[in-house]
């Protein structure tokens, strides 16, 4: 039976879903173990691969991995977590972990806190798709998406770009870039990732017991989902959090040429000691205003 006919299967009959393909970590730009480690969890894509606009200007000052998930993956949210659980346990060793999530990886780095609270020693959740679940055109197009015509879903794919990016602050190079990650998905998978997205709950994680600081990085201009409200929900349930409000950007953030993930960490105190020739040097950690 193809995978899409028994995912559908599965989900109409609360039936759980066979094993799927393995994720894995991959570091973008070589290992560094004597830094502390950022897991970068990734969006609706699961490749990790659009992080790498960021990644360059963090290298000084982290270990980084990217989460790949297959383009043909179907796993549960407990799969899911417990899998990234098991593999950021067997990179960590002693460093410090930062776990960083963006949409669709924001929602399952809660699931992976609400796993293992202790896990993170800092928590960067962006544009945290959670609300999903709270809008029903959402609902119907995660519904309806298995049942496209591959022609149309291919082309429905390319027109929801100026929802899910502020086109305008992103170069070309980073729109082809998206454009690719987009359509590596299959479209049995994106539809059980909208699935995902449907069904995800925050009140059952108890995200209460999370104690790691957390920073909630939220688009003003975000057309997909009210990401600065939900930020200020996510605020409520973690005790140790605080806001970063991104005024121009939209959805997928991390890919506009405004957007500096390691300006943003060094503003708040999130940042490391940077590593130069061998040695750490202090980096820049002032303090900016935050909205609430």
């Amino acid at each position: 039976m193809p995978q899409l006919a028994l995912g559908l299967v599965c989900r109409l009959h609360d039936l759980p879903m066979p094993e799927s393909v393995t994720l894995k970590l991959v570091a973008p730009v070589g290992k560094h173990s004597d830094r502390p480690l950022l897991i970068y969890l990734p969006g609706m894509d699961g490749s990790g691969e659009l992080f790498g606009l960021q990644s360059a200007g963090l290298r000084p000052y982290f270990d980084i991995r990217c989460l790949v998930i297959p383009g043909d993956d179907l796993s549960s949210w407990e799969r899911l977590a417990f899998q990234t659980v098991q593999l950021i346990r067997r990179e960590t060793g002693s460093a410090p972990v930062y776990l960083c999530g963006e949409s669709f990886g924001a929602c399952l780095a809660l699931r992976v806190v609400a796993l293992a609270p202790a896990l993170a020693d800092h928590l960067i959740l962006i544009n945290s798709a959670s609300s999903f679940h709270r809008f029903p055109w959402l609902h119907w197009v995660a519904n309806l998406t298995p049942w496209v015509a591959p022609p149309l879903y291919q082309t429905s794919t390319l027109g929801s770009l100026p929802v899910l990016a502020n086109l305008s602050r992103i170069s070309e190079a980073n729109r082809q870039a998206l454009v690719r990650a987009m359509e590596a998905v299959s479209q049995g998978s994106a539809a059980w990732r909208l699935a995902l997205l449907s069904q995800f709950r925050l009140e059952p994680l108890q995200l209460q017991r999370v104690a790691a600081p957390t920073l909630l990085v939220a688009s003003l201009g975000d057309r997909l989902l009210p990401s600065l409200e939900e930020a200020q929900r996510l605020a409520a349930l973690l005790p140790n959090s605080r806001i970063y409000p991104l005024p121009h950007s939209g959805h997928a953030s991390l890919l506009e040429d405004g957007v500096n993930l390691k300006a943003i960490l060094a503003a708040v105190g999130f940042l490391p000691l940077a590593e130069r020739d061998g040695q750490r040097q202090n980096s820049t950690n002032r303090q900016a205003p935050l909205a609430s």
